[in-house]
């Protein structure tokens, strides 16, 4: 009998322990009220575990290691001086973005914005990859100008043509359409409507229907407001009428955006931390993506097999046929050669990649050792007289005319059209003061670091005093004026960019994480492609937490 009373009453106290856990989850530890409640009042995704990962990508644990040249610095560049960084938990692509991948994004722009109108042919045109980047005088790589981003052989392989400006674009159009399919999924638009009911007047953007999810899709309350959503998040006031009928961010439902990984990312994924734990970390001796000092496995299985495609000498792109060879004389398809700690696939070898970064040769790492990046601009949502904000219709695309003459549109319908902020946003802040933050501390009369006279306030010192060619369109004619000044001494300015990792076209020592290397933001090759990135939101490790020695 006693046994009995003791288990009943184990049973009870548990019972009572498991209801206040689960009322305290759904109660607000501010104020006691519900949370969540069917009623109505705040409602809060309170059952939010950890961020999923998002397709292709492969989560990245932050911490600290030494960014820059580690080896001998035999090109006697000093732009990559060695330094202590810090960066954030991230995902990162497992491979480099592909043709397939690629032409996926190409083929909605061509249904959405058919190039055959007018109005939207240099929408397409402008996210083309350059085919001609093949050609060269004197060789003949006609084969793949006409066949290497749409033939199906070459389907896996990564994308090259693409300038920094198409790769961010893609990014951004890979977001959206990520976005817009989870929440299909969880029963907030109408399902099949990415397919089915898009075109130029009926787009999704994510900033949109966070910020006005009336205006997305262009207001069409069938497909934003279907008969069939999600009623867990619903919810019915006593006079019937509902709220939550849209997701928030509160929900959770929303991925961060896709984007280009900044430098110190890409250097820190590139390394493999695993790898790094075995060395000094203010010394480590890392030399590529891979362990050891050679291009060759030293693994039983696949010993001397080469661990990435590059060049290995002149006119040797990969070895002899059939004997010592790389699987490659151009590029190859993701995945040929043995990934690195993290689980990514050529960090080094077959194409070189984009970061975000702007190139300057030097990296300030005594203002910031935390996330390193050179490239903000900060902008804001334009807001219409009544307050609500701008969503861009068809009448109001911009096309901006790039230095080598394509067109190129610089915003798309459906998407909030972006300010620069102002006073509101900077006045008395000591972290960040005005809407281009570029050319902070890189030799302006602000910066501590002087490099050379200067012209007058507000303007890069002479040490980045690039050619400034002017190209533009007037009256439907493209008019090209090269700059012919003879006081020119850089290729630098704010329109370059980083790009990281050695290729199928480079030699060896660029195989090297820590190298670093700028071209124009709206020029491409056949040699630089690039991955993406996504941020990771809540806790730096994932899943459980580690244990602490």
């Amino acid at each position: 009998m006693a046994f009995k009373i003791i288990v009943v009453m184990a049973i009870t106290i548990f019972a009572t322990s498991c209801k206040k856990s689960s009322s305290s989850k759904n109660s607000s530890r501010a104020t006691g009220w519900a949370i969540n409640d069917k009623k109505g009042g705040f409602q809060y995704n309170s059952d939010f575990k950890e961020q999923e990962t998002a397709p292709g990508l492969v989560f990245i644990e932050g911490g600290t290691f030494t960014k820059g040249q580690v080896q001998d610095d035999v090109m006697h560049d000093w732009n990559n001086s060695p330094n202590q960084q810090h960066v954030q938990s991230f995902y990162m692509d497992e491979t480099e973005v592909t043709n397939a991948m690629y032409m996926e994004y190409l083929d909605w722009i061509k249904r959405v914005y058919p190039p055959s109108e007018d109005h939207f042919k240099a929408i397409y045109e402008g996210a083309l990859p350059d085919t001609l980047v093949w050609r060269n005088r004197l060789g003949f790589n006609e084969v793949m100008t006409e066949n290497y981003l749409r033939h199906p052989g070459y389907g896996e392989y990564p994308v090259v043509g693409v300038s920094w400006i198409q790769a961010v674009e893609f990014a951004n159009w890979r977001s959206d359409r990520v976005n817009e399919y989870n929440l299909e999924q969880a029963g907030f638009l109408k399902r099949d409507a990415k397919v089915t009911d898009v075109n130029s007047d009926q787009t999704f953007s994510t900033d949109t229907y966070i910020n006005a999810p009336t205006m997305t899709y262009g207001g069409n309350e069938e497909i934003i407001n279907d008969e069939r959503k999600n009623k867990r998040y619903v919810r019915t006031d006593a006079d019937g009428n509902e709220s939550n009928i849209y997701a928030t961010r509160e929900t959770g439902l929303f991925a961060p955006k896709y984007r280009l990984p900044t430098e110190t990312e890409w250097e820190y994924a590139a390394l493999g931390l695993s790898e790094l734990r075995s060395y000094n970390m203010y010394r480590g001796r890392k030399k590529y993506p891979w362990d050891g000092q050679y291009t060759r496995s030293g693994k039983r299985k696949i010993r001397g097999d080469q661990m990435a495609n590059f060049k290995q000498g002149k006119g040797d792109y990969g070895g002899i046929a059939g004997w010592s060879d790389d699987g490659a004389d151009i590029t190859n398809a993701v995945k040929s050669y043995e990934p690195n700690d993290f689980g990514l696939y050529d960090m080094a070898g077959n194409v070189a990649e984009w970061v975000a970064d702007v190139y300057r040769p030097i990296v300030d790492d005594e203002f910031n050792d935390f996330n390193y990046y050179r490239g903000n601009v900060y902008t804001k949502n334009a807001l219409n007289e009544d307050g609500t904000v701008k969503v861009i219709t068809t009448d109001d695309i911009v096309y901006d005319t790039l230095s080598n003459g394509k067109v190129i549109a610089r915003n798309l319908p459906g998407e909030i059209l972006q300010v620069p902020i102002d006073e509101n946003e900077t006045y008395l802040r000591t972290n960040f003061d005005k809407s281009n933050e570029i050319n902070f501390r890189d030799g302006d009369r602000r910066s501590s670091r002087e490099f050379g006279n200067f012209e007058d306030e507000g303007k890069t010192s002479e040490m980045y005093n690039a050619p400034r060619h002017n190209t533009r369109i007037e009256n439907g004619e493209l008019i090209r004026e090269n700059d012919k000044a003879n006081g020119r001494n850089s290729l630098i300015n704010d329109e370059v960019r980083v790009y990281k990792g050695g290729s199928w076209k480079d030699r060896e020592y660029w195989l090297d994480p820590a190298q670093r290397r700028f071209f124009p933001q709206d020029m491409a090759t056949d040699y630089i492609g690039f991955r993406c990135a996504m941020s990771r939101v809540g806790s730096k490790s994932k899943g459980k937490n580690k244990t602490k020695n």
